[in-house]
């Protein structure tokens, strides 16, 4: 989702009157971080609930900021930032990514005994 904000914002980095818009995934992931109770969300009737399953799943906030401008159309995309919000936010999904690998390669280590 934050990919295709940026990657808006640069597209539209020309267009007249264009407000710049953010996605605000972190407090999403403080207020997850606080609440320590572990829920499963149920595809299946067969499936195994899990905790208080919720049948939403949490959207990240989705901002626009109409307050600033950086020229005469008033257009508020700073071209530069942008690019890289966008490189941070490719480096954090590739982190990420293989943090993942890992944990899933130690625990098939864990469950397959090998070395």
């Amino acid at each position: 989702m934050r990919q295709r904000v940026i990657s808006n914002n640069v597209a539209n980095g020309d267009t007249p009157h264009f407000k710049r818009s953010e996605v605000l995934f972190e407090e999403l992931l403080e207020q997850s971080m606080g609440n320590q109770q572990l829920s499963g969300k149920r595809t299946d009737q067969r499936h195994i609930a899990i905790g208080s399953a919720s049948s939403t799943l949490p959207v990240p906030k989705l901002i626009t900021d109409e307050t600033t401008s950086m020229n005469n159309n008033e257009n508020n995309v700073d071209i530069d930032r942008e690019m890289s919000l966008l490189a941070k936010n490719q480096l954090s999904y590739n982190f990420y990514v293989q943090q993942i690998n890992h944990e899933v390669r130690m625990m098939r280590t864990a469950i397959e005994g090998r070395a």
